[in-house]
């Protein structure tokens, strides 16, 4: 973080406030606060600046935070209006829910055009879209009145050049300005109006909080849900248009494009996978309501078709249908809301539930999207988090893909929003390259254009569990020993105890794996077991590695490299290839690097 540092919750919550359960307020009320709340409300007032931009994790209570500053700029008569811009339909009824309770009367059915309902109301909740389509006539009621306006999720203010230039217009003469944000930033650099950006030691112009509160340390203060994520690989197979089948074992290093069919793969309904999976998360979830009784298990698909045929999957292995959300709408926002109230198991939805929506009984996800940015991701997995009591556990099946094990191993990263890119400084998630991932992505309707795809085959097997940036588990059958001590693991935990427990079930798996070796008799009368995938995967990390190496130097495509490989060194494509015979390309490859031919 660049220029003043933002303030943030260390020993403060831990000392001198509760900052969790069960002191803590119902979420939008504004009787009590989480410390962070406090803290957050005292730096605003210590200069009460016209912008305000506060960062905190999903599930730490921003609406609760915005509203009592709202609550607070009323009773001090620094404005006489409010407007919230929420990013969806039912994120408007969400906010005007928790400012009644907040003592604060919010229309949610204002339209464009319409009055802004006088004195029964202090203000509305409108979309980014709706702004969008009006922003002259939101530009007039902020200057009609002092106006606070309070930005929801504020990315969505360059989510179109024409949003953030409508937001700019519509709300420039507002009296004062709030924005929150629960998530990283955005991938581009389209800058986000009412953000500041200051450059960093290096040129890069960076976004600027006033107030930090991450989910390392909402997730210290008990405020938030420790999280697991349970990867799954499998042996996934495909036809193009043109006849040609490939295949490729999810969880592999491999190219783009093989990553992206293979992924594609896995997600589709009328395979092995996605029921396997589906089956591992159910079992799972009865696990967890052992000790949390309603909690409730959320789908999340990449399109309505897929997430109806995981809903019929999923009843078919429950017994019970699944309620089913498939867009923005009042029916949707209802199905939300009475799933949320009750104790039943799933529900199965398309993007639109990344954000925002609030069920704090949902502790076991699957992320059964093709969507990698680390926005989207965090996001999600914000839907998750959100901790009614101490020690409530959340539990993520996910692809074992490597875009999404780095976001996952990541969790705890706060990201600024960058305006610039600087090439010597590119990791894991830079935004360039999380980017051109996602243009690979496997259900993207790209893919679908250029050809005419096939899923013929996938399976599953259980790869490992990944925790606060932590490997634990090795390779296992699905429905085996190894993978029930996982899918086990008691619904309440402390974050010291989920890492404790994961170590002594890593260690089990490997002395069951030791004690099946010794039975099994020596190496030359067994087949090849869990030790030789490993090696596979190394040496193809090896392979791929060296082939990127070769294509910067010489320009020729990756694909062109490996066919070249084949040629000169024989043997199948690189998914059937023996350990031999990738060592063989290994040292090939590496003569012609280290000869520059």
């Amino acid at each position: 973080m660049i220029g003043p540092q933002p303030r943030a919750v260390g020993t403060f919550a831990a000392e001198h406030l509760s900052p969790s359960y069960p002191e803590r307020a119902a979420r939008g009320t504004a009787d009590k606060l989480r410390a962070w709340q406090a803290e957050a409300l005292d730096v605003y007032f210590e200069t009460e600046p016209r912008d305000f931009l506060a960062a905190a994790t999903p599930g730490a209570g921003k609406t609760t935070f915005a509203l009592r500053l709202a609550a607070e700029l009323l009773a001090r008569r620094v404005v006489d209006r409010i407007t919230v811009v929420a990013p969806t339909e039912h994120l408007k009824r969400q906010w005007a829910d928790a400012a009644h309770r907040a003592g604060i009367r919010l229309n949610p059915e204002f339209r464009n055009g319409q009055s802004m309902g006088g004195r029964r109301f202090n203000g509305v909740i409108v979309t980014y879209a709706q702004v969008a389509m009006r922003a002259a006539l939101h530009r007039q009621f902020t200057e009609s009145a002092r106006t606070l306006v309070i930005l929801d999720e504020v990315h969505h203010g360059g989510d179109a050049l024409s949003w953030g230039d409508a937001i700019r217009e519509a709300f420039e003469p507002a009296t004062r300005r709030l924005s929150l944000t629960g998530t990283p930033f955005r991938s581009d650099t389209a800058p986000i109006p009412f953000v500041t950006y200051l450059r960093d030691e290096h040129g890069i112009r960076l976004s600027r909080t006033d107030y930090n509160y991450g989910y390392g340390r909402a997730l210290a203060d008990g405020v938030v849900r420790p999280v697991i994520f349970l990867a799954y690989a499998g042996k996934m197979r495909w036809r193009t248009k043109m006849g040609d089948e490939f295949e490729a074992r999810l969880g592999q290093e491999d190219t783009k494009d093989v990553t992206a069919q293979a992924w594609r793969t896995a997600l589709a309904a009328d395979g092995e996978w996605i029921p396997a999976v589906l089956a591992a998360a159910d079992r799972r979830l009865t696990e967890v309501r052992h000790t949390i009784p309603d909690a409730g298990g959320l789908v999340i698909a990449t399109d309505q078709a897929s997430a109806r045929a995981y809903a019929t999957v999923l009843e078919r292995l429950t017994g019970e249908a699944p309620t089913i959300v498939l867009s923005d709408e009042r029916a949707s926002s209802d199905r939300i809301e009475a799933f949320a109230a009750g104790d039943s198991r799933w529900m199965v939805a398309v993007r639109m539930v990344s954000e925002g929506v609030d069920v704090p009984r949902l502790a076991v996800g699957v992320y059964a999207t093709s969507a990698a940015t680390p926005l989207y991701f965090s996001q999600a997995i914000g839907r998750f988090v959100r901790a009614r009591r101490r020690g409530e556990l959340a539990s993520i099946f996910l692809p074992s893909v490597p875009i999404l094990m780095a976001l996952a191993g990541q969790l705890e990263l706060e990201r600024d929003h960058a305006l610039d890119r600087d090439s010597e400084q590119i990791d894991l998630l830079d935004d360039d390259l999380m980017d051109e991932a996602n243009r690979e992505e496997s259900a993207s309707e790209r893919l679908e254009d250029e050809f005419t795809w096939q899923a013929l085959e996938s399976d599953a097997n259980f790869d490992r569990v990944l925790y606060d940036g932590t490997e634990f588990g090795f390779a296992a059958e699905v429905g085996s020993d190894e993978e029930l001590d996982f899918l086990g693991l008691p619904g309440i935990l402390e974050p010291d105890q989920v890492r404790d427990l994961l170590r002594a079930r890593q260690a089990r798996q490997s002395r069951r794996a030791t004690a099946r070796r010794a039975s099994a008799g020596p190496m030359d009368d067994r087949p090849e077991d869990k030790p030789l995938y490993r090696n596979l995967k190394e040496q193809r990390a090896v392979l791929n590695g060296l082939v990127g190496v070769r294509a910067k130097l010489s320009g020729e495509p990756h694909a062109h490299i490996h066919a070249e490989l084949r040629r000169s060194c024989g043997g199948p494509a690189v998914a059937q290839a023996t350990v031999s015979q990738l060592q063989d390309r290994i040292d090939f490859l590496r003569k012609r690097i280290h000869a520059g031919g």
